[in-house]
């Protein structure tokens, strides 16, 4: 199964905490901070909410 490298790479400051939660939900905390998580439905759900806070790259 496919992994992404999800970077956050926008602030939090001043945005609705719906998406402050799908940040945390993802496991990201910092500005920059990453992880990788398993590339199914739920997830791409959640980076779709904050794709404009994001990077997603695709690993093998």
């Amino acid at each position: 199964m496919a992994k992404l490298k999800i970077t956050l790479t926008r602030s939090l400051i001043g945005r609705p905490e719906t998406q402050r939660k799908t940040i945390k939900a993802l496991g990201l905390k910092k500005l920059n901070s990453s992880v990788e998580l398993p590339d199914n439905e739920s997830v791409r759900g959640q980076l779709h909410k904050v794709e404009h806070l994001i990077t997603v790259e695709e690993q093998a």
